[in-house]
Parts: structure tokens; C-alpha cells; sequence
């Protein structure tokens, strides 16, 4: 794997684009200026992640709904751990794994 400017392997610093969400995304976008791949995966996890944090926001509000609202956030957060998991999987295996929509928001703001 190729170093990027911040001195770590692609596929090192791809996984860490991931780690705090959209925060990490944020910060690794605004360090790495020239590698693609990285930029790809700090843009990607801005906008899914950031996307699922105002979902979660939204989610929240309905979630005092008794059994419908504990279902509804139970499996909102099943869904983001695995989205989570294998965004951060395939980056460290050195892949462009696009996500619906985002990805190919990211892929063409890069």
C-alpha cells in the first residue's frame, strides 16, 4: 500500500476515515489533499454518517413511542453497526466500497 501524506498506509488511514463516524471522516478530508482513495472513503463517511447522525436525532424523537419506537431504534442501530463495520473492513482490505447514493456522491466530489 501506498503512504499518503499523513505518513500511514492507505488502507490504515481508509479504516480510520471510519472510526468516529463523520468526525473522523471531517478530519482525514481535511489533512489528506492529494491521495484519492483516501479522500474518497473521509467524503463518503461524512455524508452516510452524517446522514444516519440526523437520522438517529430523528429516530430518537419517535422512540417514546412505546413497542414501535424501541423496534424502530433497535434496528436503526443494527443497520448502522454493520454499515460501520464494513465500511472499515473493506477500506483496510484496500477496496473502493461505494454505498448507495453516497458513494457515488463521494466518487464525484473527490
Amino acid at each position: 500500500m501506498a503512504k499518503t501524506s499523513t505518513g500511514l498506509d492507505e488502507n490504515v488511514a481508509g479504516l480510520l476515515c471510519y472510526v468516529a463516524w463523520w468526525i473522523s471522516g471531517l478530519v482525514f478530508f481535511l489533512l489528506e489533499k492529494d491521495n484519492k482513495f483516501i479522500r474518497f472513503h473521509a467524503l463518503q463517511s461524512m455524508i452516510a454518517f452524517g446522514i444516519l447522525t440526523l437520522a438517529s436525532i430523528i429516530i430518537g424523537w419517535i422512540a417514546w413511542i412505546p413497542i414501535f419506537g424501541w423496534l424502530v431504534g433497535t434496528a436503526f442501530w443494527i443497520l448502522c453497526l454493520v454499515v460501520w463495520i464494513i465500511c472499515m473492513v473493506k477500506a483496510y482490505q484496500g477496496e473502493k466500497f461505494k454505498l448507495p447514493w453516497a458513494g457515488n456522491l463521494a466518487e464525484k466530489n473527490i
